[in-house]
C-alpha cells in the first residue's frame, strides 16, 4: 500500500480523498494555488505545497509545478479527484513516466475515452447500445446534412473532444443544421482546441441513467448499480439519485450486466462511469468518464462501498476481493449540488463565508470544504458543497432531504440552497417524472 498520496486538486474533493487516504493511514500532500492558502484542505494534510497565482492554468493545470511537488515531498502516488487532470491522458503518462502511480485508469483507456468518436466505436465493439448517428466525425455541412437525412431530424451535433454541453447544438431541419454545424465546429475550436463534430440522434425525453463500475489490473469487473442524474441545467448535473426511479429492477439488472461485460472486454481498470441516455425502454451510450465522478456519494450511500478507497487500494495492485453477487444494494440516496450561485439569476457569487452550519443527523451527509471565514475565490468552479441524504426508500430520503436543507445555513454568499428547496416540493419531482429536459423548462416557469 501507497506511503503517500499526493492530492492534485482543491475543494470538497480533495478534502474527500484526504479523508479515505487518513483512514487508510496513508499520509497526503495537498498541493494548492496562493488563492486556497487557507483551504481545508490545505489545512489538514500533512504536507502542503504552493505550486502557483490562482489562474488553474498556472497551478491546478500546471503538470510540471505537480510533479515537482510530488518529487520533492517523496509522494508514492498522484490521486487526481475530478476536473482539471482528472480525464488528461498526458498527465496520467508523465506521473507514469516519473515514477509515480496514477490512481485512475491507463492514459491509454483515458485518451480512448476521451474522443467522443473513439469511445463510441469502442463500446459499441463491446456490446454496449450507442445513439443511431455518425459513425464518425463530420468533415463538411454536406456530410452532416446525408447523415440528418439517413437517420431523420432532429439531430445533435457535439463536439468530438466536448463536455459541458459545449459544442453541442440541436437542429431540427436542414436550414438549422447548416448554421448548427457552423457554430458547434467554432464552438468546438475555442473550447476544446479541437473542431472536429460528429452527430446524433436527437432523443425527446430521455433520462441521463449512469453505471457506476470498478474493475481492478487482474481481470474482476462489478458494477455498483445506476444514477440518475436527469435533473441538468445547461447540461450540468444539479441533483441526482440512486436508483433511478425510472427503471424497473429487471432493467436494471439488464443494462447493469450488459455495463458490466463490457468494461471486462474493453481490459479497462478503476473506478469509471457509462453514461446512457434512456428513453422508452431502451438504453443508448453517451460517454465514459475515466474518474471519480461528483455524484459518486449516493452509490456509496446505497451500496456502502468507499469508491475512493477502491481506487486506492487498486492502483495499489490489490484486488477487488468480492464479486458482482457480493455487492448490496439498499434504499435510496439523492445528492444536492450547492453552488455559490444566485438562486434565480444563476450568477455566481464568490466571497466570504460569514456564517456556516451544516445539517446533521441520521442518513445526512454533507461534502464540502466550507467553514465560517472562508473566503470563496472567484477563480474555480462554483459547486461548494454537496448535500447527500439517504433513506430505507426514495420517500423517506426526501423527507430527510426537506429537513436537511432547512438546517443548512450558509450565510455570506448566495447560493443554490433556496432553488433545491423548491425543488424538492415540487409533485411532478417527487413523483419521478422528470427527463433531462424538464428542469430548463421547471427553472424558466418559476423565475
Amino acid at each position: 500500500m501507497f506511503e503517500k498520496v499526493l492530492i492534485a486538486n482543491r475543494g470538497e474533493i480533495a478534502l474527500r480523498i484526504h479523508r479515505a487516504c487518513r483512514e487508510m493511514g496513508i499520509r497526503t500532500v495537498a498541493v494548492h494555488s496562493t488563492a486556497d492558502n487557507d483551504a481545508m484542505h490545505v489545512r489538514l494534510a500533512d504536507e502542503a505545497v504552493c505550486i502557483g497565482p490562482p489562474s488553474g492554468k498556472d497551478s491546478y493545470l500546471n503538470k510540471a509545478a505537480i510533479l515537482s511537488a510530488a518529487t520533492i515531498t517523496g509522494a508514492d502516488a498522484i490521486h487526481p479527484g475530478y476536473g482539471f487532470l482528472s480525464e488528461n491522458a498526458d498527465f496520467a503518462a508523465m506521473v507514469e513516466e516519473h515514477g509515480f502511480t496514477f490512481i485512475g485508469p491507463s492514459p491509454d483507456h483515458i485518451r480512448m475515452m476521451g474522443d467522443k468518436i473513439t469511445a463510441k466505436q469502442a463500446v459499441k465493439s463491446a456490446g454496449i447500445p450507442c445513439v443511431p448517428g455518425s459513425e464518425g466525425a463530420l468533415d463538411t455541412d454536406q456530410d452532416a446534412l446525408e447523415c440528418a437525412e439517413s437517420i431523420g431530424y432532429p439531430v445533435l451535433i457535439k463536439a468530438t473532444a466536448g463536455g459541458g454541453g459545449k459544442g453541442m447544438k440541436v437542429a431540427r431541419n436542414a436550414d438549422e443544421l447548416r448554421e448548427a454545424f457552423r457554430l458547434a465546429r467554432n464552438e468546438a475550436k475555442a473550447a476544446f482546441g479541437n473542431p472536429d463534430v460528429y452527430m446524433e440522434k436527437y432523443l425527446g425525453k430521455p433520462r441521463h441513467i449512469e453505471m457506476q463500475v470498478l474493475a481492478d489490473n487482474y481481470g474482476n469487473v462489478v458494477h455498483l448499480g445506476e444514477r440518475d442524474c436527469s435533473l441538468q441545467r445547461r447540461h450540468q448535473k444539479v441533483l441526482e439519485e440512486a436508483p433511478s426511479p425510472a427503471l424497473s429492477p429487471e432493467q436494471r439488472i439488464a443494462i447493469g450486466e450488459t455495463t458490466r461485460t463490457a468494461i471486462a472486454k474493453l481490459g479497462y481498470r478503476n473506478a469509471g462511469t457509462i453514461e446512457y441516455l434512456y428513453e422508452d425502454g431502451k438504453f443508448y451510450f453517451i460517454e465514459m468518464n475515466t474518474r471519480l465522478q461528483v455524484e459518486h456519494p449516493v452509490t456509496e450511500a446505497v451500496t456502502g462501498i468507499d469508491l475512493v478507497r477502491e481506487q486506492i487500494r487498486i492502483a495499489a495492485g490489490e484486488t477487488l476481493g468480492y464479486e458482482q453477487q457480493d455487492v448490496v444494494f439498499q434504499g435510496h440516496a439523492i445528492e444536492c449540488r450547492v453552488n455559490a450561485e444566485d438562486a434565480v439569476t444563476f450568477t455566481p457569487s464568490p466571497g466570504r463565508v460569514v456564517g456556516y452550519h451544516a445539517p446533521g443527523g441520521l442518513g445526512v451527509r454533507v461534502d464540502s470544504a466550507l467553514y465560517a471565514g472562508y473566503r470563496i475565490p472567484p477563480h474555480y468552479d462554483s459547486m461548494i458543497a454537496k448535500l447527500i441524504v439517504s433513506g430505507k426508500n426514495r420517500n423517506e430520503a426526501l423527507m430527510r432531504l426537506r429537513r436537511a436543507l432547512g438546517e443548512y445555513v450558509i450565510d455570506g454568499v448566495k447560493t443554490t440552497l433556496p432553488l433545491h428547496v423548491r425543488l424538492v416540493g415540487d409533485a411532478e419531482f417527487c413523483d419521478g417524472n422528470y427527463d433531462i429536459h424538464w428542469l430548463e423548462k421547471w427553472v424558466a416557469s418559476h423565475n
